[in-house]
């Protein structure tokens, strides 16, 4: 399959930034008979393949949906599964990631994290963050209506405090209130298993974005599929709401 190897440019061309809701371990551990933690495990490598097709087709910003705000709901063990697996991902990976020009990033509510765990995260981007090829960014207790509730506060903040005029509050000064600041908005979002909604996901983000739904399941999701969300994503027109 020929991609255009081109930074996206306004026309169709190589998304500048991808984002992924993975969606489908459980059910697909489900249909194996197998418990949910494995399909959880699964999904770690199809991360890994993600990553890896981003960095070799020029994707310059990758961010994924790993644990929202919602999936503390989630039964006890599973979410401490979940917590043991992004433990494991980073000691695993981080040196790799460093290795390959990878910047990781993560964003969402840390305070409901373990020590241990907001350790680690603030290591790895400590350690990654003169890095420049891809900018990986893990949404961890992440929700998009929350991260536009705290700008807001930001914003009232430095208002109250003589720092910021109403008059001031553009677009452009409400970005910098996000925890996504420095990140150009994704280009394509996919979503996998054949859910078709955001869940509260890069919300402000994603007001022009390209989405992408596929039946797949996160831990099925190839290098091919990736590859086939980009090549459609090529075959679109952006208008922004004016004319082709």
């Amino acid at each position: 399959m020929a991609l255009a190897s081109s930074t996206y440019d306004g026309s169709s061309g190589m998304p500048t930034h991808v984002a992924i809701i993975m969606d489908g371990n459980g059910r697909w551990a489900k249909a194996r008979g197998l418990p949910r933690i494995e399909g959880h495990r699964k999904g770690v490598e199809a991360v890994r393949t993600a990553t890896k097709t981003c960095m070799d087709l020029g994707v310059e910003y990758l961010t994924i949906y790993a644990f929202s705000a919602e999936n503390w709901k989630r039964p006890l063990r599973e979410v401490d599964d979940l917590m043991g697996l992004l433990r494991l991902y980073i000691r695993r990976e981080l040196n790799e990631l460093r290795r390959n020009g990878v910047q990781l990033r993560f964003i969402g509510d840390r305070s409901r994290l373990s020590n241990d765990i907001m350790k680690l995260l603030q290591e790895a981007e400590t350690e990654t963050a003169v890095n420049r090829r891809l900018i990986f960014t893990v949404a961890v207790n992440y929700g998009g209506r929350q991260e536009i509730l705290e700008a807001v506060q930001g914003i009232a903040r430095d208002a109250k405090d003589g720092a910021l005029e109403p008059s001031d509050i553009t677009e452009a000064v409400f970005e910098r209130y996000l925890q996504s600041v420095d990140v150009p908005d994704p280009d394509l979002l996919i979503r996998t298993s054949g859910e078709q909604r955001l869940s509260n996901f890069l919300l402000w983000q994603s007001a022009y974005t390209e989405l992408a739904f596929t039946s797949t399941l996160w831990p099925d999701f190839t290098r091919q599929c990736l590859e086939d969300a980009i090549s459609d994503y090529q075959k679109r027109e952006r208008r922004y709401g004016g004319t082709g």
